[in-house]
Protein backbone atom coordinates (compact mmCIF):
# COMPACT_ATOMS: atom_id res chain seq x y z
CA UNK A 1 0.00 0.00 0.00
CA UNK A 2 1.48 3.38 -1.28
CA UNK A 3 -0.12 6.61 0.37
CA UNK A 4 -1.67 9.23 -1.33
CA UNK A 5 0.37 12.86 -1.51
CA UNK A 6 -1.77 13.57 1.46
CA UNK A 7 -1.89 10.63 3.07
CA UNK A 8 0.55 10.66 6.65
CA UNK A 9 3.84 8.87 6.96
CA UNK A 10 4.12 8.50 10.05
CA UNK A 11 7.58 8.16 12.33
CA UNK A 12 8.16 4.56 13.66
CA UNK A 13 6.92 3.53 17.21
CA UNK A 14 9.35 1.49 16.81
CA UNK A 15 12.46 3.41 16.93
CA UNK A 16 15.27 1.21 16.73
CA UNK A 17 18.37 1.70 19.48
CA UNK A 18 21.21 0.87 17.26
CA UNK A 19 22.26 3.89 14.94
CA UNK A 20 25.22 3.19 13.00
CA UNK A 21 28.33 5.90 12.74
CA UNK A 22 30.04 4.33 9.89
CA UNK A 23 30.78 6.92 6.96
CA UNK A 24 31.39 4.71 4.30
CA UNK A 25 29.16 4.87 0.88
CA UNK A 26 26.07 2.96 1.37
CA UNK A 27 27.09 -0.61 -0.59
CA UNK A 28 30.46 0.07 -0.34
CA UNK A 29 31.76 -2.91 1.75
CA UNK A 30 35.55 -1.55 1.40
CA UNK A 31 34.19 1.70 2.54
CA UNK A 32 31.84 0.37 5.16
CA UNK A 33 34.58 -2.53 6.40
CA UNK A 34 37.12 0.79 7.35
CA UNK A 35 35.07 2.65 9.64
CA UNK A 36 34.15 2.27 13.15
CA UNK A 37 30.91 0.76 13.94
CA UNK A 38 29.34 1.55 17.47
CA UNK A 39 30.24 -1.08 20.03
CA UNK A 40 28.05 -4.22 19.87
CA UNK A 41 26.77 -3.20 17.02
CA UNK A 42 28.51 -6.22 14.58
CA UNK A 43 27.50 -8.62 17.31
CA UNK A 44 24.04 -7.91 17.70
CA UNK A 45 23.94 -7.80 13.53
CA UNK A 46 25.41 -11.21 13.19
CA UNK A 47 23.58 -13.07 15.59
CA UNK A 48 20.53 -11.69 14.32
CA UNK A 49 21.28 -12.69 10.97
CA UNK A 50 22.22 -15.96 12.27
CA UNK A 51 19.09 -16.76 13.99
CA UNK A 52 17.02 -15.34 10.80
CA UNK A 53 18.68 -17.85 8.58
CA UNK A 54 18.24 -21.19 11.63
CA UNK A 55 22.18 -20.91 11.98
CA UNK A 56 24.24 -22.59 15.38
CA UNK A 57 27.14 -20.93 16.16
CA UNK A 58 28.88 -23.81 15.78
CA UNK A 59 27.90 -23.70 12.40
CA UNK A 60 28.17 -20.26 11.41
CA UNK A 61 31.87 -20.93 13.05
CA UNK A 62 32.60 -23.65 10.83
CA UNK A 63 31.15 -21.65 7.72
CA UNK A 64 33.05 -18.51 8.71
CA UNK A 65 36.22 -20.87 9.94
CA UNK A 66 36.29 -19.21 13.40
CA UNK A 67 36.26 -20.83 16.43
CA UNK A 68 32.89 -20.70 18.35
CA UNK A 69 34.18 -19.14 21.53
CA UNK A 70 35.17 -16.15 19.38
CA UNK A 71 31.78 -16.12 17.52
CA UNK A 72 30.13 -16.42 21.34
CA UNK A 73 32.52 -13.27 22.65
CA UNK A 74 31.76 -10.98 19.75
CA UNK A 75 27.58 -11.40 19.43
CA UNK A 76 27.72 -11.03 23.75
CA UNK A 77 30.55 -8.59 24.47
CA UNK A 78 31.64 -4.91 22.83
CA UNK A 79 33.75 -5.38 20.07
CA UNK A 80 35.09 -4.93 16.29
CA UNK A 81 36.45 -7.59 14.52
CA UNK A 82 38.85 -7.65 12.04
CA UNK A 83 38.63 -7.13 8.26
CA UNK A 84 39.32 -10.00 7.65
CA UNK A 85 36.68 -11.97 10.26
CA UNK A 86 34.07 -9.49 9.13
CA UNK A 87 33.96 -10.57 5.49
CA UNK A 88 34.21 -14.02 6.80
CA UNK A 89 31.41 -14.18 8.68
CA UNK A 90 29.75 -12.19 5.67
CA UNK A 91 30.66 -14.92 3.40
CA UNK A 92 28.99 -17.59 6.20
CA UNK A 93 25.73 -15.58 6.99
CA UNK A 94 25.27 -15.37 2.67
CA UNK A 95 25.06 -11.08 3.03
CA UNK A 96 28.18 -8.47 3.00
CA UNK A 97 30.21 -6.86 5.20
CA UNK A 98 28.71 -3.29 4.52
CA UNK A 99 25.29 -4.72 5.79
CA UNK A 100 27.46 -6.54 8.87
CA UNK A 101 28.74 -2.71 9.80
CA UNK A 102 25.37 -1.26 9.72
CA UNK A 103 26.07 0.23 6.11
CA UNK A 104 22.36 -0.28 4.88
CA UNK A 105 20.26 0.72 7.77
CA UNK A 106 19.12 4.04 6.44
CA UNK A 107 18.12 2.25 2.81
CA UNK A 108 14.90 1.44 1.61
CA UNK A 109 14.57 -2.72 1.23
CA UNK A 110 14.44 -3.96 -2.07
CA UNK A 111 17.30 -2.18 -3.54
CA UNK A 112 18.72 -5.71 -4.84
CA UNK A 113 19.15 -7.32 -8.42
CA UNK A 114 15.59 -8.76 -9.33
CA UNK A 115 16.30 -12.32 -10.03
CA UNK A 116 16.99 -13.73 -13.24
CA UNK A 117 13.88 -15.97 -13.07
CA UNK A 118 11.63 -15.34 -10.64
CA UNK A 119 8.77 -17.02 -9.49
CA UNK A 120 6.02 -15.17 -7.30
CA UNK A 121 3.81 -17.64 -5.27
CA UNK A 122 0.38 -17.33 -3.44
CA UNK A 123 0.79 -18.45 0.32
CA UNK A 124 -1.76 -20.77 2.07
CA UNK A 125 -3.66 -19.70 5.06
CA UNK A 126 -1.75 -22.03 7.39
CA UNK A 127 2.15 -20.76 6.03
CA UNK A 128 0.49 -16.88 6.20
CA UNK A 129 -0.02 -17.88 10.05
CA UNK A 130 2.85 -19.68 10.70
CA UNK A 131 4.66 -16.30 9.11
CA UNK A 132 2.30 -14.00 10.63
CA UNK A 133 2.88 -15.79 14.02
CA UNK A 134 6.74 -14.74 14.12
CA UNK A 135 6.12 -11.64 16.46
CA UNK A 136 8.60 -8.71 15.43
CA UNK A 137 7.45 -5.41 13.56
CA UNK A 138 4.46 -5.30 11.30
CA UNK A 139 2.75 -1.79 9.57
CA UNK A 140 -0.93 -0.52 10.46
CA UNK A 141 -2.78 0.83 7.52
CA UNK A 142 -4.98 3.54 9.74
CA UNK A 143 -7.52 6.46 9.08
CA UNK A 144 -5.84 8.92 11.33
CA UNK A 145 -7.72 11.39 13.91
CA UNK A 146 -8.10 14.04 11.61
CA UNK A 147 -9.57 11.44 8.72
CA UNK A 148 -6.66 10.89 6.34
CA UNK A 149 -4.87 7.29 5.72
CA UNK A 150 -2.08 6.81 7.85
CA UNK A 151 0.67 3.88 7.68
CA UNK A 152 2.37 3.01 11.24
CA UNK A 153 5.21 0.76 12.03
CA UNK A 154 4.43 -0.95 15.83
CA UNK A 155 6.19 -4.12 17.83
CA UNK A 156 3.65 -6.55 17.84
CA UNK A 157 2.83 -10.23 19.04
CA UNK A 158 0.08 -12.94 18.03
CA UNK A 159 -1.88 -14.27 20.96
CA UNK A 160 -4.86 -16.53 20.33
CA UNK A 161 -4.76 -15.96 16.50
CA UNK A 162 -4.90 -12.17 17.36
CA UNK A 163 -2.40 -9.42 16.15
CA UNK A 164 -1.79 -7.18 18.66
CA UNK A 165 0.10 -4.15 19.84
CA UNK A 166 0.70 -1.58 22.56
CA UNK A 167 0.31 2.04 22.22
CA UNK A 168 -0.23 5.37 23.62
CA UNK A 169 -4.63 6.05 23.94
CA UNK A 170 -5.01 9.10 21.28
CA UNK A 171 -1.85 8.38 19.24
CA UNK A 172 -2.41 6.98 15.26
CA UNK A 173 -1.85 3.39 16.21
CA UNK A 174 -4.85 3.62 18.58
CA UNK A 175 -7.34 4.93 15.44
CA UNK A 176 -7.22 1.68 14.45
CA UNK A 177 -9.91 0.54 17.15
CA UNK A 178 -13.40 0.53 16.14
CA UNK A 179 -12.35 -0.14 12.58
CA UNK A 180 -11.75 -2.41 10.37
CA UNK A 181 -8.06 -2.38 9.25
CA UNK A 182 -5.26 -3.89 7.06
CA UNK A 183 -1.90 -5.14 8.79
CA UNK A 184 0.96 -6.27 7.09
CA UNK A 185 4.05 -7.67 8.09
CA UNK A 186 7.12 -9.08 5.49
CA UNK A 187 10.81 -10.35 5.02
CA UNK A 188 13.38 -8.98 1.98
CA UNK A 189 16.30 -11.23 2.00
CA UNK A 190 18.93 -8.46 -0.20
CA UNK A 191 21.43 -11.42 -0.45
CA UNK A 192 19.23 -13.55 -2.14
CA UNK A 193 16.71 -10.90 -4.17
CA UNK A 194 13.95 -13.03 -2.57
CA UNK A 195 11.20 -12.01 0.60
CA UNK A 196 7.59 -12.58 1.25
CA UNK A 197 4.77 -10.80 2.62
CA UNK A 198 1.49 -11.23 4.37
CA UNK A 199 -1.67 -8.98 4.69
CA UNK A 200 -4.18 -9.56 7.25
CA UNK A 201 -7.19 -7.40 7.57
CA UNK A 202 -10.03 -7.42 10.26
CA UNK A 203 -11.48 -5.47 12.61
CA UNK A 204 -9.77 -3.74 15.49
CA UNK A 205 -10.57 -3.27 19.22
CA UNK A 206 -9.32 -1.63 22.10
CA UNK A 207 -8.43 -4.48 24.85
CA UNK A 208 -10.16 -3.23 28.25
CA UNK A 209 -10.35 -6.24 30.26
CA UNK A 210 -7.89 -5.47 33.32
CA UNK A 211 -6.78 -9.57 33.29
CA UNK A 212 -6.56 -9.93 29.73
CA UNK A 213 -4.27 -6.64 29.71
CA UNK A 214 -2.35 -7.92 32.29
CA UNK A 215 -2.39 -11.37 30.41
CA UNK A 216 -0.82 -9.46 27.24
CA UNK A 217 1.93 -7.73 29.19
CA UNK A 218 2.73 -10.97 31.19
CA UNK A 219 3.10 -12.97 27.34
CA UNK A 220 4.58 -9.56 25.46
CA UNK A 221 8.01 -10.92 24.25
CA UNK A 222 9.55 -7.36 23.75
CA UNK A 223 8.73 -3.62 24.69
CA UNK A 224 7.69 -0.77 21.79
CA UNK A 225 11.05 0.17 20.31
CA UNK A 226 9.89 3.53 21.07
CA UNK A 227 9.75 3.37 24.64
CA UNK A 228 7.80 5.58 26.85
CA UNK A 229 4.54 4.52 28.69
CA UNK A 230 2.29 2.45 25.98
CA UNK A 231 -0.63 0.35 27.73
CA UNK A 232 -3.16 0.66 25.14
CA UNK A 233 -4.11 -2.79 24.00
CA UNK A 234 -5.08 -2.95 20.42
CA UNK A 235 -6.44 -6.03 18.85
CA UNK A 236 -6.91 -7.29 15.36
CA UNK A 237 -8.66 -10.13 14.28
CA UNK A 238 -8.25 -11.09 11.03
CA UNK A 239 -11.18 -12.28 8.80
CA UNK A 240 -8.83 -12.17 5.53
CA UNK A 241 -5.20 -13.83 5.10
CA UNK A 242 -3.11 -13.23 1.64
CA UNK A 243 0.44 -13.53 1.25
CA UNK A 244 2.95 -13.74 -1.30
CA UNK A 245 6.28 -14.73 -1.95
CA UNK A 246 8.98 -14.74 -4.84
CA UNK A 247 12.17 -16.85 -5.58
CA UNK A 248 14.31 -17.72 -8.03
CA UNK A 249 12.23 -20.31 -10.26
CA UNK A 250 14.18 -23.46 -9.81
CA UNK A 251 13.36 -23.18 -5.73
CA UNK A 252 10.51 -24.36 -3.83
CA UNK A 253 7.92 -21.78 -2.89
CA UNK A 254 8.47 -22.54 0.51
CA UNK A 255 11.73 -22.27 2.56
Amino acid sequence: MFPGPDAHVQHLETEADDTPSGTGTVGDDTAASRTSANPGDIGRRVAEERRRRGLSREETARRARISPQYLAYLEEQPSDPSTATLFALAGALDTTAGSLRGGGVDRPPGQGHALLHPRLNDLDQEECRRLLSTHGVGRVAVTAPDGRPAVVPVNYEVVDDAIVFRTRPGSVPAAAAGDEVAFEVDHVDEAMSQGWSVLAVGPATTVTDPDAVRDLARRAHTEPWAGGTRDTWVSIRPTRLTGKRITPADQSARR
